[in-house]
């Protein structure tokens, strides 16, 4: 796996690997017994209650609660989320009829206060962003390139099969536009991207900005009192998704006010729907992470959750608050917890699939005693990944997947994932949804190999893309070849084909490609610019640091710090950048 990043603001060069992968992971020693047997669904009482299932794989206890190791190193500067602060006055809230159990979303001891602020902003439409064009049409001729592997559908390219994906005539890219990096005086937390049919979407220095998809002209910005602290990924199929934030600015004085923060979002309009808090007693809850799977929203913390109707802000339902909290949870296709019970030297974990109006458990998986933290790779099929016992060693947060089967909670299968052999990378201490790098789809896991020599020159290094079939664990003698001096990172599936962008050597330009899920036939997509000047700024978006999006031709890349200037020459000036194809 690939180490962590360090404080912003510059981003690392990235890691070399450790020597060539094999086909087969090397052989893990036998589990206890039990280890991976089906597990029979649970009775379904109340939500948040966790279903009798063995406990195959006792570990001793790693960090208390409280002492949660920080994945990305030393804490950057003020506008980073940090521990709760003050809110806004609240009003109660009251549970939801219904439920499993007669007893529905009811909360526990620790109360949670919901505040509702509903707020409509009129669409601001600004003015043309700073933005720059240079084609890779002079370069060496090989950089323009057709496909052959394509079926025609049309005169000037054709489609991949399997995907909707169209594969252009000419895959030479050109810079569309680039944003530049927002003036701020200390780092400043900006993640959150997102690609509608309308708009690019851009989180920036305490506000959200609404692009032009191929001129990055400004369509619309929705500002915000404080810094976002998180965002999903996730969106409705309308454009809407959700965000946390801090209430106010940060200043040296209070580096951070907590991220206190949830509202719901029109991409597509540049509306804010509305503004919500939720209290545990008379303190505000700084939550840790926010998803959407259908027109929920969820957000969870150690200090409690909910969930609201993405439209109106309605509270939908809320876990109890026994022995057990919903540490977060996964969007997307399903809704997905990690429920945590148990003492805080002791903790077990549950991987609940829950119905995301009602807030019903729908199946229950209970992990191994001894795992900690798990991040939600894919909701639909259900993958799940930890790192087991600390034994990544590399900070990446994976060590073994689990495959789930989501409507009974039985184990499917354990994928072992040696850090010093595979790549991708996981926050589930904080971030349960947060997993990159990595894909799903045609019931495989796709994950990235670590880096190692390649077949040419002495600084020649190359990975490939291996699959796993997630129904019995094991790989499906699938590889994918990044090619000497590349890199290659899954993004995401387009209908069975997988799509992944390849980082680029010294002298040339990045790529994306799609791979036939059967086949595992790679087809160019689109290929950047090999200039000096673009490609300094497109490789100061490594995967393991940025955020890369991809759709229709048009690829897009940005970071998820803003820093403040200095007079380094290195310093990166942008936030974001996007290429497109001409064909």
């Amino acid at each position: 796996m690939t180490q962590p990043p360090p404080p912003p603001p510059n981003q690392p060069p990235q890691q070399g690997g450790f020597g060539p992968p094999q086909d087969q992971p090397p052989q893990q020693p036998p589990p206890p017994p039990g280890y991976g047997y089906p597990q029979a669904p649970p009775q379904q009482p109340g939500y948040g209650y966790p279903g009798q299932q063995p406990n195959p794989y006792a570990q001793p206890p790693q960090q208390p609660y409280g002492q949660q190791p920080n994945p990305y190193g030393q804490q950057p500067g003020y506008g980073y989320p940090g521990p709760g602060g003050p809110g806004q006055p609240t009003m109660p809230l009251h549970p939801q009829p219904g439920g499993p159990g007669g007893g529905g979303r009811k909360f526990g001891a620790s109360a949670v206060i919901i505040t509702v602020a509903v707020v409509a902003i009129a669409l601001i439409v600004g003015g043309g962003i700073w933005y720059s064009a240079s084609s890779n049409k002079d370069d060496k001729a090989d950089d323009k390139k057709t496909t052959a592997d394509s079926t025609p559908s049309d005169s000037k390219g054709g489609t991949t099969s399997g995907g909707k994906e169209k594969v252009p005539a000419d895959t030479a890219s050109k810079v569309l536009f680039q944003v530049p990096m927002p003036k701020v005086t200390d780092t400043m937390v900006t993640t959150g991207s997102w690609l509608t049919d309308k708009v690019y979407a851009k989180s920036g220095a305490a506000e959200i900005d609404g692009y032009d998809r191929d001129t990055g002209a400004k369509l619309w910005t929705i500002k915000l009192p404080g810094p976002v602290c998180q965002a999903t990924r996730n969106t409705t199929t309308d454009g809407r998704t959700a965000i946390i934030y801090e209430p106010a600015m940060p200043t040296k004085a209070k580096p951070s006010n907590g991220c206190s923060q949830i509202a719901a979002l029109d991409l597509n309009t540049g509306t804010k729907l509305w503004t919500k808090t939720a209290n545990s007693g008379d303190q505000p809850i700084s939550f840790e992470n926010v998803t959407v799977s259908a027109n929920t929203v969820a957000v969870g913390s150690t200090d409690g959750g909910a969930a609201f109707d993405i439209a109106t802000g309605k509270v939908l339902w809320s876990p109890k608050a026994d022995d057990c909290y919903d540490a977060g949870y996964g969007g997307g296709a399903k809704l997905v917890a990690v429920r945590r019970c148990g003492t805080y030297d002791s903790p077990t974990l549950h991987i609940q699939t829950i119905d995301p109006t009602s807030g019903k458990v729908l199946s229950d998986y209970k992990m191994a005693q001894g795992i900690e933290y798990a991040s939600v790779v894919s909701t639909d099929p259900l993958v799940v990944a930890a790192d087991v016992g600390d034994s990544a060693g590399d900070g990446s947060g994976i060590s073994d997947f689990f495959s789930i089967d989501n409507k009974t909670g039985a184990l499917r299968a354990h994928i072992p994932a040696p850090g010093k052999q595979y790549a991708g990378r996981c926050d589930g201490i904080t971030r349960v949804e947060y997993c990159t790098e990595l894909a799903v789809g045609n019931d495989r896991l796709y994950v990235p190999t670590e880096e190692h020599d390649g077949s040419g020159d002495s600084y020649s290094r190359t990975n490939e893309i291996v699959a796993f079939d997630l129904a019995t664990g094991k790989q499906t003698g699938q590889r994918a070849d990044a090619g000497d001096g590349y890199t290659i990172t899954p993004l995401r599936m387009d209908g069975s084909n997988l799509l992944a962008y390849k980082s680029p050597p010294y002298d040339k330009g990045g790529q994306i490609v799609s791979i036939d899920g059967n086949s595992f036939k790679e087809t160019t997509l689109l290929e950047n610019p090999s200039t000096e000047t673009v490609r300094d700024v497109e490789t100061s978006f490594l995967p393991d640091y940025a955020e890369i999006l991809y759709s229709e031709g048009r690829l897009y890349m940005s970071g998820v710090y803003a820093d403040k200037p200095s007079s380094s020459s290195t310093d990166d000036k942008d936030l974001a950048i996007a290429f497109g194809t001409t064909g």
